[in-house]
């Protein structure tokens, strides 16, 4: 399974779409999805020029949706549109980290608690296996991390959705901008991939066991890998985080 499509196409099987609402996208949304994707992937890395003339021409659309696709990209903190100059790839904050992190740790800390305590069923195991083998299936086939990172995504959404509060998704995501480019600039090696899936096996099976303190160990731990190396990796990246 090497096309990355085919995953998205067995996340959407799942009940699970990128957005959490699976409805057709507008222009902006695409726009925005795949600039967010490009910028958080670093492919469009801290302090790159976007010039709306050149991304219209290559997105095919109008000036007003790629406007709308800028705009939501600066309130996620992601870009910096000066008016009537040039709108920049922000870099990376390591207070908006912090904040972000403190969120979505904070969130899935409970929600794996009230799953562990209330008790998961069946179609939720069998969804989040699922997702844990179509990542390990990714590494097995050398697919690039981006598949990877999408099925991650999808695992911790999820979680959410499983709990009831499947909208919480959209926005943590919409606060990760800055925690995201960090995880996509830490090393992925075999080790930290084969660590991220041993850590969603043990959620999985604390919260199959009905173990609510294990399960937010389990998490707790595994959301707070990356964060704990951010000093290092802004100054193995200098140019990456403010002055």
């Amino acid at each position: 399974m090497n096309d990355q499509g085919t995953f998205t196409d067995v996340i959407a099987r799942l009940g699970i779409g990128a957005d959490g609402r699976g409805a057709p996208q507008t222009a902006a949304a695409r726009t925005l999805d795949s600039l967010r994707r490009r910028i958080i992937s670093l492919q469009l890395p801290p302090d790159t020029v976007l010039t709306r003339n050149d991304l219209a021409r290559e997105y095919g659309i109008s000036q007003t949706p790629l406007r709308d696709a800028l705009q939501k990209l600066e309130a996620e903190g992601l870009v910096d549109i000066f008016p009537q100059s040039k709108t920049l790839v922000t870099r990376i904050d390591p207070d908006e980290i912090e904040e972000a992190h403190f969120l979505r740790r904070s969130v899935e800390i409970e929600v794996v608690r009230k799953l562990a305590s209330e008790g998961v069923g069946e179609n939720t195991l069998t969804r989040l296996k699922t997702l844990v083998s179509m990542q390990e299936m990714v590494i097995a086939n050398g697919d690039d991390i981006s598949a990877f990172q999408d099925i991650d995504d999808a695992f911790h959404q999820a979680l959410l959705a499983a709990a009831g509060y499947a909208g919480l998704h959209r926005l943590i995501r919409s606060r990760s901008g800055h925690l995201n480019r960090l995880r996509r600039l830490d090393m992925w090696d075999d080790e930290k991939v084969s660590r991220i899936i041993r850590e969603h096996r043990e959620i999985i099976a604390a919260l199959a066991a009905g173990d609510a303190e294990q399960a937010v160990a389990a998490v707790r731990n595994h959301l707070s890998q990356t964060v704990s190396r951010l000093e290092k990796l802004r100054a193995d990246h200098p140019a990456y985080f403010p002055d």
